[in-house]
């Protein structure tokens, strides 16, 4: 099995409810995403995936949250827009856009700070 994996970045504010401590207040941070994408075969250059094209899906995908209120996006609305929503959320969107049906996303993974991550693999 082989697996490819891109950063990539955004800046969101949130807030979440029901957590009684600082972060039921408004904040914000400047996220880092990571996201795997793994698959058997390689294809005849090499290649699992362009990493281009894997940036492309990510960065699109982002486009929808970025500098934006999480807590007024339609799917945060029954639910905290917590890191690991966000995570399953990204999933979500970026394997829908793979057309290869041999590649699958192994993980996402977002950063809202240097040393705390939330992980979504399905």
């Amino acid at each position: 099995m082989y697996e490819v994996a891109i950063r990539a970045r955004f800046a969101a504010a949130h807030r979440l409810n029901n957590y009684g401590g600082k972060c039921e207040a408004l904040h914000g941070h400047n996220w880092v995403v990571e996201v795997g994408v793994k698959g058997a075969e390689l294809d005849e250059v090499g290649l699992l995936m362009d990493f281009k094209v894997l940036k492309g899906h990510v960065r699109s995908t982002l486009e929808e949250i970025d500098h934006t209120m999480l807590n007024d996006h339609q799917y945060f609305a029954e639910q905290n827009p917590s890191s690991e929503h966000i995570a399953k959320w990204l999933y979500d969107q970026i394997a829908t856009k793979l057309e290869d049906p041999k590649l699958h996303v192994s993980f996402v993974r977002v950063w809202e700070s240097e040393d705390a991550a939330a992980t979504y693999r399905p």
